[in-house]
Formats: structure tokens, C-alpha cells, sequence
């Protein structure tokens, strides 16, 4: 038996769950996020809990049954307390501001950078050079988080670029000149 997928997921007093036949959906206030069920793995709530059951022992249902309960898991953690990726920008120049609901950069291109953003995502800046990309779902918060980040990769020899917060780089020596 999975371990991940036999542990039920306590469900906090203001979170509610309905589970049809073939999706979980996990709702607090206005906010709501869906996970479809795969054949073979049943899911209850039970005494409070969410308790995520398998059918068979196939290799497929066995595979699916840990990462189904995961799934529900950030569904239930993301509405509650939220997720949150924090980048960094380095270099002389580069920095961020935030107009309406759009992140805009300069990151040494001729042009600005330019994010919306998506829905059940929100972007705040605690300085121009400090990003903070929250949100209940964390597939889409790591998803835009690397997306701004992919914008200018942190550079090999200098460091400059868009980074996660305690990200460390090993920086390359460089040329060396002549002797």
C-alpha cells in the first residue's frame, strides 16, 4: 500500500469538499479547484477527513493512487493557507514594478518584460528587485514563477538574471588573460 496514498488529509473547518463520481472539488469562499478521479481509486470524506482508497493493486492505479492524494492535498493546503514562490532579480539595471494586474521588468533587453496576471494568481513586490508569486493552486505558482524567471536565467559568470529566493549558483571562473 502507498504510504502517501493511505494518510487521509484533514479537511480545516472552513474548507468544504463535494466529490461526485468523477471529480474532487475543494471550495473556500469564492475560490474553488477541481481534480479529476482516475478509474480505480475511490475517494470519501470520512469523520472529517478525505481518505483516498485504491480497487486494485494494477501498476497504473498503484502509481496513481499517491499522486491522486497529493493532488487533493495542495488542493485543500493551497485554499487554506496559500502558496508562495520568491524570486530575485541581480544585475545593475534589472528591476520590476507592478502596473494594475501586470508585472513589468527590465532585464537588460531593449524592450520590457511583460506578465498578466492569470487568474487565482496575484504578484507583489516588496522592493523593484524582490518578486513574490502567490496563489492556491501550486502548479500554476510554480508554473509562473518559472515562467518570469525563464525570462533572463541567472548568467553563469556574473550571476545577473531572475531567480528563486536561496537559489545558489556556481559561478564559472571566466578567462583568465594573458600571462
Amino acid at each position: 500500500m502507498s504510504r502517501i496514498g493511505k494518510k487521509p488529509i484533514p479537511i480545516p473547518k472552513d474548507i468544504k469538499v463535494d466529490i461526485t463520481g468523477t471529480e474532487v472539488k475543494v471550495s473556500h469562499g469564492d475560490q474553488s479547484l477541481t481534480q479529476a478521479i482516475v478509474p480505480g481509486i475511490r475517494v470519501s470524506v470520512d469523520e472529517g477527513n478525505i481518505v483516498v482508497e485504491r480497487d486494485n493493486d494494477l501498476r497504473q492505479t498503484r502509481a496513481l493512487h499517491g499522486l491522486l492524494r497529493s493532488l487533493i492535498n495542495n488542493m485543500v493546503i493551497g485554499l487554506s493557507e496559500g502558496f508562495k514562490k520568491n524570486l530575485e532579480i541581480t544585475g545593475v539595471g534589472y528591476k520590476a514594478q507592478k502596473s494594475d494586474n501586470k508585472l513589468i521588468m527590465d532585464l537588460g533587453y531593449s524592450h520590457q518584460v511583460i506578465f498578466e496576471e492569470p487568474e487565482g494568481i496575484t504578484f507583489e513586490l516588496a522592493s523593484p528587485t524582490r518578486i513574490a508569486v502567490k496563489g492556491a493552486d501550486k502548479q500554476l505558482v510554480g508554473e509562473m514563477a518559472a515562467q518570469i524567471r525563464a525570462a533572463r536565467l541567472p548568467d553563469a559568470y556574473k550571476g545577473k538574471g531572475v531567480r528563486y529566493a536561496g537559489e545558489v549558483l556556481r559561478l564559472k571562473v571566466g578567462k583568465s588573460g594573458a600571462k
